[in-house]
């Protein structure tokens, strides 16, 4: 089966502050699945490493701004589509996300005040995903595939 995985849960040092985040349990995938890595962020057109990006919580339309208070909204909208035509192009019926990501969260991402505030919801790729019927998790539900 191919999976679509966030390129820093495989190591790839793309994180905004130029880090990876390897998973050892995302990594054992490799013996039984071909891993398909994605960067919604790199894709969007973001430098690594940039400023650290959140969405703003109840704004309408998406809102999504770096740590200086930039809009980075076009960005994140541009590197969700791209991540999408990526995983429908090579079969992917599920992804694996980095957890807390304004790109890839599934289920909680950081509010938009950057104190570490954690709220429900989903990052911008992680939901256009779900939208399209991709079932998505974060890298703390492997078990679960």
């Amino acid at each position: 089966m191919n999976i679509a995985v966030s390129a820093c849960l495989l190591g790839e040092p793309c994180r905004y502050d130029g880090a990876s985040k390897p998973h050892e349990g995302v990594l054992a995938l490799r013996s039984h699945h071909t891993l398909v890595p994605i960067c919604p962020e790199v894709a969007g057109g973001l430098p690594i490493p940039h400023p650290p990006c959140e969405i703003v919580v109840g704004s309408e339309p998406l809102h999504v701004v770096d740590a200086n208070g930039i809009d980075r909204t076009a960005a994140f909208l541009e590197g969700a589509r791209k991540t999408l035509e990526t995983v429908q192009a090579t079969n992917c019926r599920t992804a694996i996300l980095k957890a807390k990501s304004p790109s890839c969260g599934t289920g909680r991402v950081y509010d938009g005040t950057f104190t570490g505030t954690l709220v429900d919801g989903f990052g911008v790729a992680a939901r256009l995903l779900q939208e399209n019927g991709i079932r998505v998790l974060d890298e703390n539900q492997v078990d679960s595939l």
